[in-house]
């Protein structure tokens, strides 16, 4: 997908994302574009072990591969560098390296590899050098939104293609928007980041895997949307491909305490309030926003607040802060503008660690303050309403995480 770059071996890899930890045998970065072409071939110049084209040492592995599951069965060694496969599930090449496995994204273009004999699907793929450097899979969509097939003449098998499973985060950002863009050196992913007043947001969601957060609390939980659990809107367990479209678009969800990034903070637990403004689970420079510094972003755009003491309602400021599509439609008075650029997506959350839900319809962010010992601020978006509530949730819930820039 756009947001995310791998770098995996062959028969190490276990599932690429995991509601507790990561898989350690590979590293996931994100990328500031991808490849729009299918590479198949490279020359004998480029590779460590002869020609590892169409009709050269392939070392067993086929044109396409449907999962990165299936291509982790397949050894990728030094006689296998440069070799290319088209992998299904992320829409895009990967190219053995030789070294470090299979690499996935940008990246492919600094390898030395001659992909200038290399076959172009034209159907399959097209250059959008307008989505901020990325390259995007045209779709076969009718106009009711039912998915079609198009045929990927490299692998001679049809591949499901959709518009709308294929966007990313970065597809909706506000075109009309000057962004920044910041680097998470933990993890390489990268992130578009949007000024507001005096303040300097992500303009995505954060995305990041903190491995293993067991030893954080009971309820410490993070993962991405349909993470092996009942989708309560279809009913059903996601498919791996969709479940990857939804790390891509929505980033991760977090309960709480892994938000906070601290032991006991959780569910049934008071957090010092020194916490607040706390790195968290952000990156270093970046923290995990305080009630008040989501009240500094929304009362300026809000045509006015209904102040309960507890929580507050600030009219019409979510029309700015929600992106223009991606949204279930409901009203024109409630509909995004985007106007700030803050690019809220509808992500849904985890609830009680039981079923996924709202995905479309809703989304909520944490904040570093708490509400109670059982619950924490949070700031809540939904498509049927133009006001953006500052109210307390479950801290056992899994809700979505925006990082705001330390002050200068």
């Amino acid at each position: 997908m756009h947001a995310t770059l791998l770098f995996f071996r062959g028969k190490s890899l276990r599932r690429f994302f995991m509601k507790n930890s990561f898989a350690k045998s590979f590293t996931v970065c994100a990328l500031a574009g991808m490849l729009g072409s299918a590479l198949t071939a490279c020359d004998d110049s480029s590779s460590a072990g002869g020609d590892n084209g169409s009709g050269g040492n392939r070392g067993g592995i086929p044109d396409t591969v449907e999962t990165f599951m299936e291509l982790s069965d397949y050894d990728c060694g030094k006689s296998q560098k440069c070799v290319a496969t088209y992998l299904t599930e992320y829409h895009d090449m990967a190219v053995c390296d030789g070294d470090n496995g299979w690499v996935i994204g940008t990246l492919i273009e600094k390898m030395d590899c001659d992909f200038s004999s290399s076959s172009v699907n034209s159907s399959d793929s097209k250059d959008s050098p307008s989505s901020a450097g990325k390259s995007t899979k045209s779709s076969n969509s009718n106009s009711s939104g039912t998915t079609t097939k198009s045929s990927s003449s490299s692998a001679g098998k049809e591949v499901s293609s959709s518009s709308e499973e294929m966007k990313s985060a970065w597809d909706y950002l506000n075109p009309g928007i000057d962004y920044g863009e910041f680097t998470d050196e933990r993890d390489g992913q990268v992130y578009k980041t949007v000024k507001i007043g005096d303040q300097i947001w992500m303009a995505q969601n954060l995305n990041y895997d903190p491995g293993d957060v067991s030893s954080l609390g009971r309820y410490a939980w993070s993962g991405c949307y349909g993470d092996g659990a009942l989708d309560e809107i279809s009913k059903r367990i996601l498919t791996e491909e969709e479940f990857a479209a939804n790390c891509s678009r929505y980033g991760r969800l977090y309960t709480w305490e892994v938000a906070m990034n601290k032991v006991n903070c959780g569910y049934h637990y008071n957090c010092d309030i020194g916490n607040e403004g706390t790195q968290g689970v952000c990156p270093k420079g970046w923290h995990l926003p305080t009630k008040e510094e989501w009240k500094k972003l929304v009362e300026p755009i809000a045509s006015g607040v209904e102040d309960l003491t507890t929580y507050w309602s600030y009219l019409g400021a979510s029309v700015e802060l929600k992106t223009a599509d991606g949204w279930k439609e409901y009203s024109t008075s409630t509909s995004g503008t985007n106007a700030s650029g803050f690019s809220a997506l509808p992500a849904g959350f985890m609830y009680i660690g039981e079923f996924f839900r709202s995905k479309g319809v809703g989304t909520f962010f944490w904040s570093s303050s708490v509400y109670g010992s059982d619950k924490s601020y949070c700031l809540r978006l939904q498509h049927d309403d133009d006001s953006a509530l500052l109210w307390g949730e479950w801290k056992k819930n899994g809700f979505s995480v925006r990082c705001v820039k330390d002050s200068e």
